[in-house]
């Protein structure tokens, strides 16, 4: 992009609408005279006194618990120098920003105009009753040391400098886990940091907190190597000066195993680099460019790991993986600071992550196909959700085990899950159904398995011992795409109908169709050549043992895909079948029917309907509130749909009296117990929100997930089949790889769950 063009939209990114880019949102009702006088005069007199009488509960009845105050006085902003507090005052919201969508910690930006320590200290400390944390950002070197120091000593809530302890940590983990690659132990590495200001003093510190060796580590500022012998170092400078006979970078750079970049771009030449030892790691961090250029090192040596400070090269060391985590642990064990085993936990928490298996919405994000750990991935993506849970549960831990928290944490699975949630979406039944499959994975056959997205779930469902996945298509096509995205497959069984025709199970399975459907127009010929479909080979694999369940759907449409298994397999006797979504939303999980089968069903079918998602609900661990839904509330309405909606009630309320379940009801009266216990008290839901609905046609419940899922934001899982004689799950058309995933889970559930209730 061209650098008037870049200039032009950031001017209009940053103005239009309402200037800048963080406001302040009322987070209490505030739309009536009653809500005013209790969030001002006279209710607010109440907090004010419980915390005059105990301090500690400013935390209960303010935002100081969540409330974060970034500092700045713009004498050192990004690359740009001392351009005063006014004008650092984009990038302070910026950071706000980032605090926010990250963790979801508010953040008041606050630009001083001073450059006296003592001043900056001054006022800094007397702003502390408002806050929870304070993040200094941007102050220039070596003031911000004192700065930091100070006011870690004299307050009694965490501060952090992020320009110094954000680099560290993420290129501590970065560093940690590029030893690792390269077969090195930080304690030998010959480490030469490029640059002596806040940042590499202390990436240097963390370093050898980490095991490096103080005397293998050489420091250059722009004069040269900082040595002993040089008069007039200041006390920083001093602790990292060494007593070795070199001068410069090249005389320092030589048999170096690791480069440490904090300075300016094109400082490392390739000549220096090839005089580097053998498997180097190089962390060229300049901003806006490196002190070597990626493409560069890549052409000039082959056993390099390398990262930057750019997103747009391999391994970003990105201090926004750091500072909103670091700051969500420290609050939410009310730490009174944030110390050098909190740090060590981040930097381990981050290198672990980088190991472990990647969620697809990563890959998706950074248009990779497959990333994992090595070379080109030593450190986790700023996009990676499980970042606010490992590296907040991570400092929250060092936190409490170091003595710095004031609120110990009892519960850190339900810590997690609030963590989880703080991002807008709640994911629990979804990771208790994941551990319960883990627990006793089935077989689960993929009848599409010749897809990349087929292949990479099928991959992770393996890695994540979730599934025993059975791939099945055209074995040469699904071999090449094994081989072009480096899948870790291998001996995971491979099927080519095509190629199975004169195998005794193909003529079992020809058999098994034909005495099912011979009278209904399908001869040994037809079944024959219906078997070489893979729908109808992955059904019969199922219906003989040779798997647990099937999963299909991808690349064709609903009705051809879930024709083979109801023909092969067919309903369980005596019930009907019907489509579940599960609809992870902010408010919880909803359970929707019928929204794939059944176009217009009677109202004995409705009820019908209503018992398969009880029980299907009712399987995974959840108590089912059934709301069957219309236009009409409790015959506020005549027609022909509320009064089928009624007599759907009237036969569950007669034959299943203890289902949960009313209606006819509209969808904000089933949605909001409030709502319906003032106007209909005498309802079986009891003044609680619904958590399954049932819808009266097919048309709404298919537009309903439909519209929650792409204008409500919620996540889809489905359409879960109910009814049949063995677990078989069906794809939404061109499901993404989470979707898959997801959907593999449920059906390796529905398979214990079959097994133990032999239903």
């Amino acid at each position: 992009m061209k650098k008037s063009k870049r200039k032009k939209e950031a001017l209009k990114y940053h103005s239009q609408g309402r200037p800048g880019k963080i406001e302040v949102v009322p987070t209490k009702p505030h739309s009536s005279q009653r809500d005013l006088s209790l969030a001002y005069s006279p209710g607010v007199a109440e907090a004010c006194l419980a915390i005059a009488e105990k301090e500690e509960d400013a935390y209960k009845y303010t935002t100081k618990g969540n409330l974060v105050a970034v500092i700045s006085n713009g004498t050192a902003v990004l690359g740009l120098g001392d351009i005063g507090p006014q004008a650092s005052k984009p990038v302070m919201e910026g950071k706000g920003l980032l605090f926010k969508i990250f963790a979801d910690i508010d953040v008041f930006d606050i630009e001083l105009d001073t450059k006296n320590v003592d001043e900056f200290i001054k006022i800094v400390k007397a702003l502390e009753p408002t806050f929870g944390g304070i993040n200094l950002e941007d102050i220039k070197a070596p003031e911000c040391f004192e700065i930091e120091e100070r006011l870690k000593a004299e307050c009694n809530i965490p501060v952090m400098h992020d320009d110094q302890h954000g680099t560290a940590i993420i290129s501590g983990a970065a560093l940690l886990n590029a030893c690792e690659l390269q077969n090195k132990k930080l304690r030998d590495c010959k480490i030469v940091v490029n640059g002596a200001g806040a940042a590499a003093m202390s990436c240097t510190d963390i370093y050898i907190s980490l095991g490096a060796q103080k005397e293998n580590v050489v420091m250059l500022d722009s004069k040269g190597v900082i040595r002993r012998d040089r008069k007039g170092l200041d006390a920083n400078k001093a602790r990292q000066a060494t007593d070795r006979d070199i001068h410069t970078l090249e005389e320092a750079i030589k048999d170096a195993d690791v480069f440490i970049g904090l300075s300016k771009e094109d400082i490392l030449t390739t000549e220096m680099l090839k005089m580097m030892n053998k498997n180097p790691i190089v962390l060229a961090m300049a901003n806006p460019n490196p002190e070597i250029d990626y493409n560069l090192v890549v052409a000039t040596r082959d056993d390099v790991v390398m990262g930057t400070g750019r997103s747009d090269f391999p391994n970003q060391v990105n201090n926004v993986l750091g500072f909103p985590y670091i700051f969500r642990g420290a609050l939410d064990v009310r730490s009174t600071v944030i110390n050098e085993e909190m740090k060590l936990a981040a930097v381990k928490a981050l290198a672990d992550l980088a190991k472990k298996a990647v969620p697809e919405e990563v890959n998706q994000a950074y248009d990779e196909t497959n990333l994992r750990f090595g070379k080109d991935y030593i450190i986790p993506k700023p996009t990676d959700p499980r970042l606010i849970t490992e590296v907040s549960v991570a400092v929250a831990k060092a936190a409490i085990a170091s003595g710095a928290a004031r609120h110990e944490i009892k519960d850190w699975e339900a810590y997690r899950e609030k963590l989880r949630k703080r991002l807008g979406r709640d994911e629990g039944l979804m990771r208790k159904l994941t551990e319960r499959a883990k627990r006793n994975p089935k077989r689960v056959v993929f009848a599409e398995a010749d897809n990349y997205k087929t292949l990479r779930a099928a991959q992770i469902v393996k890695e994540e011992n979730i599934a025993i996945p059975i791939l099945l298509g055209n074995t040469k096509i699904i071999k090449s795409l094994i081989e072009e995205y480096a899948f870790d497959l291998k001996g995971v069984e491979m099927i080519d109908p095509t190629q199975e025709v004169d195998s005794e199970r193909f003529k079992k399975y020809v058999e098994h169709l034909y005495h099912k459907r011979q009278r209904r127009g399908v001869s040994r010929t037809d079944a024959r050549k219906l078997m070489i479909n893979r729908n109808y080979f992955a059904a019969s694999m199922v219906e003989f043992g040779d798997a647990d369940t099937l999963i299909s759907g991808l690349t064709k449409n609903y009705a051809p895909t879930i024709r083979p298994a109801l023909q092969v397999i067919g309903v369980k006797e005596g019930s009907r079948v019907a489509g579940m979504y599960m609809m992870i939303t902010e408010k919880g999980t909803l359970f929707f029917g019928d929204t794939t089968i059944n176009e217009n069903p009677s109202s004995q079918e409705l009820a019908e309907i209503t018992v398969l998602l009880h029980d299907a609900v009712s399987r995974y661990g959840i108590k089912p509130r059934i709301a069957l839904l219309s236009y009409s509330n409790f015959g506020s309405n005549e027609g022909v749909i509320a009064n089928k909606v009624r007599e759907a009630v009237n036969i569950l309320h007669k034959e299943r009296k203890e289902i949960i379940a009313d209606g006819d009801i509209q969808a904000n009266f089933a949605l909001n117990p409030k709502l319906l216990s003032s106007n209909f008290p005498f309802s079986t839901l009891d003044g609680e929100m619904a958590n399954t609905l049932i819808f009266p046609n097919l048309e709404s419940g298919n537009i309903a997930y439909k519209l929650l899922q792409e204008a409500g934001g919620a996540e889809a899982v489905g359409p879960i089949l109910l009814g049949m004689n063995k677990p078989i799950h069906v794809l939404q058309l061109d499901s993404s790889v989470r979707e898959i995933v997801n959907m593999v889970t449920i059906a390796v559930v529905d398979v214990q769950a079959h097994e133990k209730n032999k239903i």
